[in-house]
């Protein structure tokens, strides 16, 4: 079976990369390369591809590519190809309906296999992204059974504001204080914060705050912090 794939990036150095990776690949017909989601939009209509190469990292796209282009093409599979993403980034993209997902330092055989298996009906993490979802205390089991929604990940204000103060080292009882709240509300939101974020450590929560620019992550260099 043929497979017909597009390419949709923002890096001009990155679509030549995949078009000659995929190029080689017998099974594979690159039907068209879309530089932001405008034209990954009209593209996926056009052709209703079976697989999609995007960097929902890349200007002029977001997670929300993912799931507007399952909308026009039901049966097309998104594979994304980002630099080092967030817990966050990589979280929206599978929320959105992602089926695979590996890095853009990944070698050409894992490219190439993410493309051949996602076609396949299968999906393909690249080792270094489980890594990834692993040192982020991200709950791989629960990934693995629980159905996910199609909505990206995104944190309230109260809720970042919480996830800053956790950064900063206060404890529950403080951070109500602080926010005029109940440590029972407080302790719902870190819930709820964690849940959103697939994971299951307050460091992985701090991890988040750093990556996101809610706290510096200065104070780390020179500071210790206990466990909650």
């Amino acid at each position: 079976m043929r497979i017909r794939t597009l390419i949709a990036d923002h890096g001009e150095l990155a679509i030549i990369g995949l078009r000659t990776v995929l190029s080689e690949v017998e099974r594979v017909d690159v039907v068209g390369v879309a530089r932001d989601d405008i034209e990954l939009q009209a593209l996926l209509v056009r052709y209703h591809p079976d697989v999609v190469l995007i960097d929902h990292m890349a200007e002029g796209f977001t997670a929300r590519s993912i799931r507007d282009g399952l909308k026009r093409s039901k049966r097309t599979r998104f594979v994304s190809i980002t630099p080092d993403p967030s817990t966050a980034a990589l979280m929206s993209a599978i929320r959105a309906g992602v089926t695979s997902y590996i890095k853009k330092d990944c070698g050409v055989e894992e490219v190439i296999d993410a493309v051949l298996q996602t076609a396949d009906g299968d999906k393909f993490f690249c080792g270094k992204i489980v890594d990834h979802l692993k040192r982020s205390g991200f709950d791989v089991e629960r990934f693995k059974h629980e159905p996910l929604s199609c909505e990206p990940v995104t944190l309230s204000t109260r809720e970042n504001e919480i996830v800053q103060l956790i950064a900063e080292g206060l404890s529950y009882t403080r951070i109500a204080e602080q926010l005029n709240l109940s440590a029972h509300t407080v302790t719902t939101h870190r819930r709820n914060v964690m849940h959103k974020l697939g994971v299951n450590s307050t460091a992985a929560v701090v991890m988040y705050a750093v990556k996101n620019g809610l706290v510096s992550p200065n104070r780390y260099l020179f500071e210790g912090r206990g466990d909650e």
